[in-house]
């Protein structure tokens, strides 16, 4: 393998998206979603909404001191990316999020329209 070689393949592996591994619970208020983001900080974890598809991305940061270059670097800056498409029974607008120790949690709530419900008989 030649040095271009290496140079293009470290470039693709630095690029790569690597998808995050999740846990999802399905209950009668909606969904919870638990994903594992280590190494993302706050500041560069983005979860959006668009149409039905709901999108987690963020990007690892590694720090060095200022002004230090390194002699040779290996270690990668993965990029994670995940997308799911939301079902019309939840409500898209109200999903919550917290992020402690790099895993993200979400709770998508169900419409209220698409709870269960119990039906009184009344004659």
């Amino acid at each position: 393998m030649s040095q271009t070689d290496t140079t293009q393949q470290q470039a693709s592996e630095r690029d790569a998206v690597i998808a995050p591994a999740v846990d999802i619970w399905e209950t009668d208020a909606g969904i919870d979603l638990a994903a594992d983001l280590p190494g993302v900080p706050r500041e560069s974890l983005n979860i959006g909404v668009d149409g039905d598809t709901l999108t987690i991305e963020g990007t690892v940061t590694l720090e060095a001191a200022a002004g230090v270059e390194p002699l040779h670097a290996e270690v990668r800056t993965p990029r994670y990316q995940r997308s799911f498409t939301l079902s019309r029974e939840l409500n898209a607008e109200a999903i919550t999020a917290n992020f402690v120790n790099g895993t993200l949690r979400l709770h998508i709530p169900r419409q209220e329209a698409a709870k269960p419900r119990r039906i009184e008989i009344t004659a």
